[in-house]
């Protein structure tokens, strides 16, 4: 499997951990009761809203960066540099979540512009 393929992976491993962290810190929150219910008018805030929001957003970031990374597997223009951009997108996003879950804003907004950088050089390796 070439890296980037497994980068992808990961990174879709690690949305998934993401959502379940959201999920257990909500449930404490609110309740599980709660959360079973159709949630009309729950305004999850502290910690559960900001893992609310970084799994939304990890799941943004996973629609746009897959179809990038499956279609340079397919045109069989990976190289090296498509490693790397993975790699530094998956390390991107693992300090997003990071530093979004402790609040941390400036260095949260650079991890999310190197992560989105990375997916448009995806792109543009793809079209030029």
């Amino acid at each position: 499997m070439q890296d980037f393929i497994l980068y992808l992976a990961f990174y879709g491993l690690i949305v998934v951990i993401v959502i379940l962290a959201q999920v257990l810190v909500a449930a404490q929150q609110v309740g599980l009761s709660t959360l079973a219910g159709n949630r009309e008018d729950l305004v999850l805030t502290g910690l559960a809203g900001r893992m609310e929001r970084a799994a939304n957003n990890s799941l943004l970031a996973l629609a746009l960066v897959a179809p990038a990374v499956l279609m340079t597997h397919l045109s069989d223009a990976a190289d090296n540099l498509a490693d790397q951009l993975m790699l530094t997108f998956l390390l991107a996003r693992i300090a997003y979540v990071a530093l979004y879950a402790l609040g941390i804003v400036w260095f949260r907004t650079a991890s999310w512009v190197t992560a989105f950088v990375c997916t448009t050089l995806l792109y543009v390796g793809l079209v030029l």
